[in-house]
């Protein structure tokens, strides 16, 4: 990061990227909150056929797309690209070849407007995703569910990371994806599974992975070896497919450890609210279930609209503007970042 020793201006207006994965999108972002457009351009329809995201068809996916998004993005905006103040980009974690095409967009871009470009954390985003529509109190607890990640961030102030807790193995997304293979939902299979879970009447106890005692981390290769097990079961009794049960236990294994872990955090680091943020965050179940346990205990919850749960550009400026007020902008020749550390990228770091 660079430090810029001039003062930013009291209204700020960042145009950001995001291509981490499948998702192209730009939006434009003022001061952090105010969203002046959010385009978002998904490849779900290409990937589905292959049950997963395949990175060289993202990769060119995003090339075809990226200046599209960004004329929309100005256009939707009202504004033109000489009223932009700074270009933010997903510098990672994410898909090697995805990062880079926003990347180098970006950098064009930030080259040819002479202004400020802000390297951003993926993660960071789906966190401050929440600041777009409500006001983050310090300290605060986020629970990052997503595709590739399940997290517990703690942060004692604005901009300041600390991951507690993530996945040992299969994040949850990636587990409600193979579940949903195994009954045969095409992918994504999050949303097939959240509605069949809704809709069971039956359900099959499976078990809840809760590691050691004191440990904030999670484990969902276990239960998806479970559910895998059941159903196999099943069909080799040739006993009528247990779907919706199966379901309905995942899910609520699912609900109960994430929900189980985050409500402790929040008691041992004195949280004063929880965040909801990721792709799964847009899960019905877990926002219910999160919802009427953080009511009872007298936590709020915040959880972004489900237009900023999955991937997203506005959520990138959201992020960038803590960048942007410390004056912390990233030179031009930084690489892409596949791992790229969330508490690395905190503020003034």
């Amino acid at each position: 990061m660079i430090n810029c020793s001039s003062e930013p201006s009291k209204s700020c207006s960042i145009l950001a990227v995001e291509t981490s994965c499948d998702e192209t999108s730009v939006a434009i972002v003022r001061n952090g909150r105010e969203v002046l457009s959010n385009m978002v351009s998904s490849q779900i329809d290409v990937h589905r056929r292959f049950g997963g995201v395949v990175p060289e068809i993202a990769s060119r996916k995003h090339v075809e797309t990226i200046t599209v998004m960004l004329e929309q993005a100005v256009a939707e905006a009202g504004i033109a690209l000489s009223d932009v103040d700074a270009i933010a980009v997903t510098q990672g974690p994410g898909l090697v070849g995805s990062l880079l095409v926003g990347i180098v967009a970006a950098k064009a871009l930030a080259m040819a407007l002479d202004i400020p470009l802000i390297g951003t954390h993926h993660i960071a985003g789906h966190i401050y995703a929440n600041q777009l529509t409500e006001q983050m109190e310090y300290p605060c607890m986020a629970l990052v569910v997503s595709g590739g990640h399940t997290e517990l961030v703690h942060m004692e102030s604005e901009g300041q990371f600390r991951v507690i807790g993530k996945t040992r193995d299969d994040a949850v997304g990636e587990a409600y994806d193979k579940v949903a293979r195994a009954v045969g939902f095409p992918y994504p299979g999050g949303p097939h599974i959240d509605r069949l879970a809704g809709e069971a009447e039956e359900v099959i106890e499976l078990p809840r992975a809760w590691l050691e005692p004191d440990s904030y981390d999670f484990s969902f290769s276990g239960l998806k070896s479970a559910v895998l097990n059941v159903i196999n079961q099943a069909k080799m009794r040739g006993e009528p497919p247990v779907h919706a049960a199966v379901a309905r236990g995942f899910q609520e294994s699912v609900i109960d450890v994430l929900t189980g872990k985050a409500m402790r955090a929040v008691k041992e680091y004195h949280a004063k609210q929880l965040l909801l943020c990721g792709g799964v965050a847009a899960n019905r179940g877990l926002r219910a279930a999160l919802g009427d346990r953080c009511k009872a205990e007298g936590v709020p919850l915040l959880v972004p609209p489900f237009e900023y749960c999955t991937d997203n550009a506005a959520m990138i400026g959201a992020a960038a503007y803590l960048k942007w007020k410390s004056g912390q902008f990233t030179p031009l020749d930084f690489q892409a970042g596949p791992l790229f550390s969330l508490e690395g990228w905190s503020v003034g770091k």
